[in-house]
């Protein structure tokens, strides 16, 4: 269906060439770190290298696979009545873009976002399958979690916290980690992407967790933040405000309203409360097959959500030399709300 839909964009003398990793496993089911989809009006076929192709011809159902070792094949493949290739730039550096130039010189090599948008734009609204792929992720990702409330203590450090969260994600059946997992505590949690050291965790540090995990190439993310010991007052308002605002901003999502709106809903709980400078992102974003989707939950963004959107809300408080507090939730977007895919404990947990 993929396909078929970018082929009824295309005209007679027009042809895709998508060359990115995601855009082959999204038009085709199929994982390889290298290859080219060539997709014509009324034809398409996979090209990949030795490694590949026996696998690729027993489990791509969507079109033929032939045996890549040279450009000539493909460009046998589209033969005399093309004339402009599309090409997804966005994946490409100038380098590669003019290379593809060189090998298809006496083809039309077009650099319009017509490939480029119509690959987001479809990406970002999952169906049935995406979405309970995502799930069982999401499902890894939260048992790592409540395995983790056993592991941390007083005197752990960080990385050792990442790492057992990892560990069990894939023990649990994660095909990989969805991104590099932060964990920081203390005074490190004031750095909303900060990076797992051999600090020790202290009694009365708050410990941010932001991790996720893999299943059929579609990522989970979520992030929760902890007491190890008791929560002083400061952190408690801080929390609760971030909670308050996470709350909001959810409880405003559906389709056909501005994500930008979603934003707002989130960010003006945390002004009113007075800390507006210390909240220095995006609400969130998309997600999927990659970590960072469209469409962006930020000020800036006029993007209208439709249903079938997968979109994480993810506010947070940063206090430079103190601590910072985030609380991050993903789901998907539905006509009359969100249905969120994070069943995990979103009070404030103090071990």
């Amino acid at each position: 269906m993929n396909i078929k839909s970018l082929q009824n964009i295309l005209k007679d003398h027009e042809a895709f060439l998508v060359t990115s990793e995601v855009s082959r496993l999204y038009l085709t089911g199929f994982s390889s770190s290298d290859g080219y989809l060539i997709i014509k009006k009324n034809d398409v076929c996979f090209f990949t290298d030795g490694r590949y192709i026996e696998d690729a011809q027993k489990k791509i159902t969507s079109c033929s696979s032939e045996l890549f070792d040279s450009f000539d094949k493909i460009k046998s493949f589209l033969s005399d009545d093309i004339k402009t290739i599309f090409v997804e730039n966005d994946y490409m550096t100038i380098s590669e873009l003019e290379k593809y130039k060189k090998i298809f010189d006496n083809y039309l090599i077009s650099e319009k976002n017509i490939l480029n948008s119509s690959l987001s734009e479809m990406r970002s609204i999952k169906n049935d399958d995406e979405i309970e792929s995502l799930k069982k992720a999401q499902l890894i990702a939260e048992k790592a979690f409540y395995e983790i409330l056993n592991y941390i203590k007083e005197g752990r450090t960080e990385i050792e916290v990442a790492s057992y969260l990892e560990y069990y994600m894939r023990k649990s059946g994660g095909e990989k980690i969805s991104f590099e997992t932060i964990v920081v505590s203390g005074k490190s949690s004031s750095v909303p992407h900060g990076v797992p050291t051999e600090k020790k965790i202290c009694n009365g540090d708050f410990v941010t967790m932001d991790f996720g995990t893999v299943i059929n190439g579609y990522h989970s993310d979520m992030t929760r933040t902890i007491v190890v010991g008791k929560a002083d007052e400061k952190q408690k308002e801080i929390y609760q405000t971030v909670l308050k605002a996470q709350t909001s901003a959810i409880e405003t999502v559906k389709s056909s309203i501005r994500c930008s709106d979603v934003d707002k809903a989130a960010r003006d709980v945390i002004e009113k409360a007075g800390y507006g400078n210390f909240f220095c992102h995006s609400t969130g974003h998309g997600v999927g097959l990659e970590i960072h989707e469209n469409p962006a939950v930020s000020p800036k963004s006029d993007k209208i959500l439709s249903a079938g959107n997968v979109i994480t809300i993810e506010p947070g408080i940063y206090l430079p030399g103190k601590f910072g507090v985030r609380i991050e939730d993903f789901g998907v977007v539905t006509e009359n709300g969100f249905i969120n895919f994070t069943k995990a404990d979103k009070s404030l947990i103090e071990i």
